[in-house]
């Protein structure tokens, strides 16, 4: 089974209601299940977008901001989401960034020249696949691969800012 990246847009007014759910049901089921227009799945991608950073010696705040918009903020306050029916167990539990943090990442984000990180990728694509950290092979390629998921993940961010909205991440 593949573990992916996964990130769902949510109010502030929906976390407490599921809150209140957890609080109310047997299970502590937070009765969780955002639209899917309001999630994404970035697979693998940012991860290896993430270890090619660190393996090239990028400069640390980017790696800091890609780890905080992959991570999310640990004192999100969602222990809540920690449940069967929102993860299935893998990594941390979910974490939140509220719509402060999250108005300020997606500045961020539009601020990254992705083009200067991925070009030095190694050109062929085995190669780059090891400094992406990808393993058991990679088909296709590798830049396009990653730059797909970084733009999703920016116009992720940039409707949650523009809406005002919490961002949630887990690993599924």
């Amino acid at each position: 089974m593949a573990l992916t990246q996964q990130f769902a847009r949510v109010t502030p007014e929906y976390l407490d209601r599921c809150r209140a759910t957890a609080l109310d049901s047997p299970g502590a089921s937070p009765g969780r299940d955002p639209p899917e227009a309001d999630r994404l799945d970035t697979e693998w991608a940012l991860w290896g977008l993430l270890h090619h950073c660190r393996s090239t010696g990028a400069d640390p705040e980017l790696i800091a901001l890609l780890d905080r918009a992959v991570s999310g903020d640990p004192d999100g306050n969602v222990g809540f989401l920690d449940h069967d029916e929102v993860y299935d167990g893998f990594g941390d539990p979910p974490r939140a960034l509220a719509p402060a943090a999250v108005a300020d990442i997606a500045a961020a984000l539009d601020r990254v020249q992705l083009a200067d990180l991925l070009s030095s990728l190694p050109a062929s694509t085995a190669d780059a696949a090891i400094s992406c950290g990808f393993r058991g092979g990679f088909d296709g390629d590798v830049r396009e691969h990653l730059a797909e998921h970084f733009a999703a993940l920016r116009e992720f961010y940039r409707t949650a800012a523009r809406r005002t909205q919490c961002v949630v991440t887990w690993v599924d």
